[in-house]
């Protein structure tokens, strides 16, 4: 389906950028309705969020403890990958 000039699979692509592809079989394609709230974990979450910011390509982004959630490695693809968008950084961290 496209919407808005995007793709199922520019979307899926997306979320293979925040090691999120997964959701879509887990949660049995896209039309599944749930309370994201209760079906991902914090790391989902954080992760989600991320791909909201990259999908939305901001020239600058001020994050807190947005990764407090995910391992160092994924954390690390996704402030390189973010940087590699364009998108300047700010961020707030306790590691």
């Amino acid at each position: 389906m496209k919407k808005k000039g995007i793709t199922d699979d520019m979307l899926l692509g997306e979320l293979e950028n925040v090691r999120l592809k997964y959701l879509v079989a887990r949660e049995k394609g896209w039309d599944t309705v749930n309370d994201w709230n209760d079906v991902l974990s914090g790391g989902e979450k954080q992760r989600m969020a991320m791909g909201r910011l990259i999908y939305h390509k901001p020239k600058y982004a001020i994050l807190d403890e947005c990764t407090s959630a995910v391992s160092i490695d994924v954390e690390g693809h996704l402030y390189t990958h973010m940087k590699a968008q364009g998108i300047t950084l700010i961020t707030v961290s306790h590691r």
